[in-house]
């Protein structure tokens, strides 16, 4: 018996169709075209504009992990979403944790000068 599998079955294993990668990609492709013509346009200003962008980013985001990174599309055992699961808790709270002591260093370096922002 050969337990051998084959570059047809490898493929169809690890990657998607032709299909949905050329659908991420035109969306993606939209995403960014989007984003470049809300700034040049001047649709939106100040804190509309800063989290429009970030909502765009993070749907391109989640597009990129389902249509190209295949994240919780494999079989039983989602050892591949676990482990992308774990990676971005730990990415979060090397984030946040740093932002935190940043944050907390800034308010103790000199507590005695008073802030003019003018």
């Amino acid at each position: 018996m050969n337990d051998d599998l084959g570059l047809q079955t490898v493929q169809k294993e690890w990657h998607g169709s032709l299909k949905s990668y050329i659908i991420g990609f035109f969306l993606c492709l939209f995403l960014t075209g989007f984003s470049f013509l809300i700034v040049i346009l001047h649709l939106f200003s100040g804190s509309t504009l800063f989290y429009t962008l970030i909502g765009l980013g993070i749907l391109q985001a989640i597009i990129q992990m389902l249509f190209f990174l295949h994240v919780g599309q494999e079989d039983k055992p989602k050892w591949e979403t676990i482990s992308f699961s774990f990676m971005v808790m730990c990415l979060l709270i090397l984030v946040i944790g740093s932002l935190w002591v940043l944050n907390d260093l800034d308010e103790r370096m000199m507590p005695e000068m008073e802030r003019s922002d003018e």
